[in-house]
């Protein structure tokens, strides 16, 4: 193998590396839902790029609010899936855009945008 095939194999490697860590693990902080006074889970979650936190955690029986704030215009986050709980809302720009539902399985759950390029989990934790 010459030099530059062992430049261009380990420049493509760093590349997908870089791509998997950007898309799947770069952000991944997580949230614990508080409930209110009336007993609903509420949790913000902003839309820029990505979801942040990109990981929620709620207790399973209990009504969840989820508030996406989207504050930008890139038409990839424009969109919601939460298909677990049969989700698909339009996010607004610069706005927040809630999200009711109420989960009776524990278990981890996939949001993402309509592409499907944009992700995060909702991690549903046996009630208390």
């Amino acid at each position: 193998m010459s030099s530059s095939q062992l430049l261009v194999t380990i420049s493509g490697a760093l590349l997908i590396g870089w791509v998997v860590w950007y898309f799947f693990l770069a952000g991944r902080r997580g949230a614990v839902a508080r409930a209110s006074g009336d007993g609903i889970q509420r949790v913000r979650i902003d839309v820029q790029g990505g979801y942040t936190p990109s990981e929620v955690h709620v207790a399973a029986g209990r009504p969840v609010r989820l508030e996406f704030f989207r504050n930008e215009t890139n038409p990839c986050t424009e969109e919601l899936v939460l298909p677990a709980f049969g989700v698909r809302t339009w996010l607004a720009p610069h706005a927040a855009t809630p999200v009711e539902f109420t989960p009776a399985v524990p278990g981890t759950y996939d949001f993402s945008c309509g592409m499907g390029m944009v992700h995060g989990q909702l991690v549903v934790e046996p009630a208390a």
